[in-house]
């Protein structure tokens, strides 16, 4: 999965935690709606867009864009949607930036014929690994360093933000949902299964991804799975409970495997 996919997963569930990140109020995404906009004459679309869901010219159009990936071309790529894009629409509002990189090697260095723009106050720059300026307390904020956590330390953040997920949202299922994506995204070499198993869930066995692996999970593919699971600190009884084996069964791997 792409990590603008992640991003865009997360701003459609969660507007709020986008204006955490450009330090306004979680309040505005009452205003918003976040979507993806077209222009069809030209087959052209954007994909991340907050557009105005009330009639005021003074609340702006703000334009997002996650660019993990060095691209010397991308100002004037996300400078020419932006303009085609207003002289296309309906829309009368003012309009806003925002670029979100992982940090500030991969940003482009093409930034001389864009230079009034990027000090205008119309765009706002955000590199991942310097987010600790930012309110250290929103889950939002949160979910979105698990994205650039280091591999060594993504899975100790992650239960860490799992057991905060629980305990201060009432329905937990999407977060958690994109919590294990990110884990899935992160940690290529853990099975789906492992990742489950690492947290023990009752949510996150509703989630697609769990799904999928009880779908696929033939006994063989699951026995495969408990000498890592066991080197990873879970005890038998988890590792039973999550691969729906007995413990029975779980305790006989190490011997023959």
């Amino acid at each position: 999965m792409k990590t603008d996919s992640i991003f865009y997963d997360l701003f459609q569930s969660y507007p709020s935690i986008f204006f955490e990140l450009i330090n306004l109020s979680p309040r505005e995404a009452a205003n918003y709606r976040f979507d993806s906009v077209e222009i069809k004459q030209l087959a052209f679309r954007i994909d991340g867009v907050f557009l105005p869901n009330i009639t005021d010219p003074s609340i702006p159009i703000y334009f997002c864009e996650v660019q993990f990936q060095d691209d010397q071309n991308f100002y004037g790529r996300f400078f020419a949607e932006i303009f085609l894009y207003l002289s296309k629409t309906a829309f009368n509002n003012d309009w806003r930036g925002v670029v979100i990189y992982p940090h500030r090697r991969v940003e482009s260095d093409q930034v001389v014929r864009y230079q009034d723009l990027l000090t205008s106050g119309r765009v706002t720059r955000i590199y991942l690994d310097e987010l600790d300026d930012i309110n250290q307390d929103s889950l939002g904020i949160a979910t979105i360093k698990l994205i650039i956590a280091k591999e060594n330390q993504a899975v100790a953040t992650a239960k860490q933000l799992i057991e905060r997920v629980r305990t201060e949202f009432t329905q937990p299922q999407n977060l958690l949902q994109l919590i294990e994506t990110i884990l899935i995204y992160k940690l290529p070499r853990l099975s789906r299964r492992e990742i489950e198993a690492m947290f023990s869930l009752d949510e996150l066995k509703q989630t697609r991804y769990f799904q999928d692996v009880r779908e696929e999970g033939k006994l063989e593919g699951k026995l495969e799975s408990v000498p890592r699971l066991l080197a990873l600190g879970l005890t038998v009884e988890q590792i039973a409970q999550v691969l729906d084996l007995t413990v029975e069964k779980v305790r006989e791997i190490p011997e023959t495997h």
